[in-house]
């Protein structure tokens, strides 16, 4: 197990810098003495056992979070062995490789492990049932993940949402510009959450795992709080917009069959934070909060 003194440098390897998450990460104000390692997909390749163990090798890493991911859901439903490469195996390698080496691996997941079927919210102990490739290849990397290092936490997240990248919430402003009216599905229900609030529960939960070999460990559930559906995100990212002379449309609430795609969605992608609230005393903010945040941000970036 590898030892941390007072004075060390706290080596900290982040995959997926590139993502929404990962960009957050490395957004987040860690402590002094934490020095990011964050490798593009062309300087490290996660399936690739023996690049992973070279790395190790030349750097003495105190922690991993694996962000990184197959995201395109519905690509996956075609792309099978690629999804299952980057969400599965790659976990799998960094599993193997961090137990070696003694350190803790945090794993982002996500709420496509469950069917949707639950009319609660979701916690970590219900049974999941990935209705498509994408969920199967998240859960197959969790259990790589959770039999491969015992000192790993497994981040389940949902709806994530963000100034950077690809997201909802950034495609229903660039529709609003030149459609006055959307149609937007009504029936599926989730958590929206922030990319920079997710950051700053990996980084809560990183730094208690280096900072204490006892920490807990398994899987966890984060999101902001409250719940809505994606017409009703839609709705909330419309009236924020509108109020600072931005981009709105109105919005028509459709059903899940109105809108057919490759891969099923769950129905209900609530998930409970009871859990990470009890063991690491992270407390999700309202996601109109984590909203409002990134409209803002969003805003003051807009060229005027």
């Amino acid at each position: 197990m590898a030892e941390v003194g007072p004075e060390d440098v706290i080596d900290v390897l982040i995959t997926g810098g590139a993502g929404q998450v990962g960009l957050e990460l490395a957004r987040f104000a860690w402590p002094e003495r934490v020095r990011l390692h964050m490798p593009t997909r062309d300087q490290l390749d996660l399936g690739d056992a023996d690049a992973v163990r070279a790395l190790f090798a030349a750097t003495p890493f105190k922690a991993v979070i694996n962000s990184g991911a197959w995201t395109a859901v519905d690509k996956a439903e075609t792309e099978v062995a690629a999804a299952f490469a980057a969400n599965a195996m790659g976990p799998a390698v960094l599993a193997e490789v961090t137990r070696a080496a003694g350190v803790p691996l945090i794993q982002v997941s996500t709420d496509y492990v469950f069917d949707g079927t639950a009319e609660a919210d979701y916690a970590e102990s219900d049974p999941v049932g990935p209705l498509g490739v994408y969920g199967a290849s998240k859960l197959a990397g969790e259990v790589a993940v959770r039999t491969g290092n015992p000192r790993s936490v497994v981040l389940r997240t949902a709806w994530v949402l963000s100034p950077h990248r690809a997201n909802f919430l950034k495609t229903m402003l660039r529709l609003a510009v030149d459609r006055p009216a959307l149609r937007v599905v009504d029936d599926q229900t989730g958590c929206p959450t922030s990319a920079k609030d997710i950051a700053e529960a990996l980084a809560t939960i990183t730094l208690k795992m280096i900072a204490d070999p006892a920490a807990p460990t398994g899987v966890y559930h984060f999101v902001n709080g409250g719940s809505t559906s994606w017409a009703g995100l839609a709705r909330e990212i419309f009236a924020l917009s509108a109020a600072r002379g931005g981009p709105s449309a109105a919005v028509e609430g459709i059903t899940t069959a109105d809108y057919p795609t490759p891969a099923r969605r769950p129905a209900n992608s609530r998930l409970s934070t009871f859990k990470i609230t009890r063991d690491y005393g992270i407390t999700p903010r309202p996601w109109k909060d984590a909203v409002a945040d990134i409209v803002a941000e969003l805003h003051e970036e807009t060229p005027r």
